[in-house]
């Protein structure tokens, strides 16, 4: 089965699952959320340095600590495309998530079934290949085998365009790479079988393949975006969400501007304790000079980056992945409410 047919499969699945939700939500109103206040915040997230805020925040109770009385609920996930689905299956509210997955649920519910709220982290994605592949440029890709977390999500996307305008097509597709999904913690035990060539991967994985599988950095991407910045990580919320209790959305996006701030000015305590956070999540930590290493690549920050989420975008379509119409992405972000709270702490604005 080609990406293409498993992506469509997937696509139609969450489209099922949106027009299910949409159906029930104009019956029912979604009967969690019908009050004027709410109870329960519902927040996805992958245990990422791209998702520090979160990681930090919500196991540190910062987040709990400004949404007051609405109690916390989170859900932790491996990729983007299952977070969305969980998204528009109503099991979670909002989530961190990266670009291609936001832009395929925004796609697949018409426009109308999420928005992104917030930027959460910029760079922080590297193609790592092992030592003894015998690769030194793209020159070397034919006949080789890379991994990217999840079919379609954003290191996906961006791994598939690389091989494409470099010349090289995947094997589904009459070429000669082949690229296969993985979870992160599956990718580190390929790459030390040499079962892989290399792979596409968010950090801290890049940095862990590096140290304990005989790893060197092919491509920082940071390297092939403008001003090195674009967006790995954001917030997205189900719209009947946001439209229903944009009070609590509000203080979720305090907390999280709170802790962006936090981070960038504790950036080796911040490390500490992202460790130490990740430690509760996986049962594992990160050896420090990893975890340094790792966040070296990474900027933490609320401003969504728009224009990389587009370029992401027209990537994926150029792809396959976003059907036979480029889409249109002019109403996937509301940045209103953080806005309102950059204004309230003297912040510059995003445009």
């Amino acid at each position: 089965m080609t990406p293409k047919i498993k992506f469509g499969i997937a696509g139609i699945i969450i489209a099922l699952v949106i027009v299910l939700s949409f159906n029930v939500n104009s019956g029912n109103q979604l009967s969690h959320n019908t009050d004027s206040s709410v109870n329960v915040l519902r927040i996805g997230y992958f245990p990422n340095i791209n998702h520090a805020q979160a990681v930090i925040g919500l196991g540190n109770d910062d987040f709990q600590k400004e949404l007051g009385d609405v109690k916390i609920e989170t859900q932790v996930f491996n990729a983007g495309p299952s977070a969305i689905e969980a998204l528009f299956a109503d099991r979670i509210d909002v989530t961190y998530v990266g670009s291609n997955p936001a832009i395929n649920g925004y796609i697949k519910s018409d426009g109308n079934g999420l928005r992104i709220i917030s930027g959460a982290a910029s760079g922080g994605a590297v193609f790592v290949v092992r030592n003894d592949a015998g690769i030194n440029s793209a020159a070397d890709f034919a006949g080789k085998k890379f991994a990217s977390p999840q079919l379609g999500n954003t290191q996906d996307v961006a791994l598939r365009s690389y091989l494409l305008k470099n010349g090289y097509k995947t094997t589904e597709n009459g070429g000669n790479v082949t690229v296969i999904p993985a979870n992160n913690p599956d990718i580190v035990t390929l790459f030390l079988k040499k079962s892989i060539d290399g792979a596409w991967v968010p950090e801290p994985w890049g940095a862990k393949l590096i140290k304990e599988a005989n790893g060197k950095i092919l491509v920082d991407e940071r390297d092939i975006w403008p001003n090195g910045k674009f967006v790995t990580s954001q917030i997205v919320v189900r719209t009947d969400y946001l439209k229903n209790h944009p009070d609590v959305i509000k203080k979720l996006l305090e907390a999280h501007v709170n802790e962006t701030t936090w981070i960038n000015n504790n950036k080796d305590q911040a490390v500490q304790v992202f460790n130490a956070q990740l430690e509760k999540l996986t049962g594992k930590t990160i050896p420090a000079d990893e975890l340094q290493n790792a966040f070296s690549r990474l900027e933490i920050t609320y401003d969504p980056i728009k224009e990389s989420l587009y370029k992401s975008a027209n990537d994926a379509f150029e792809l396959g992945f976003l059907g036979d119409t480029k889409p249109d992405l002019s109403n996937i972000y509301d940045l209103t409410l953080l806005n309102e709270v950059l204004g309230e702490k003297n912040l510059p604005t995003i445009p």
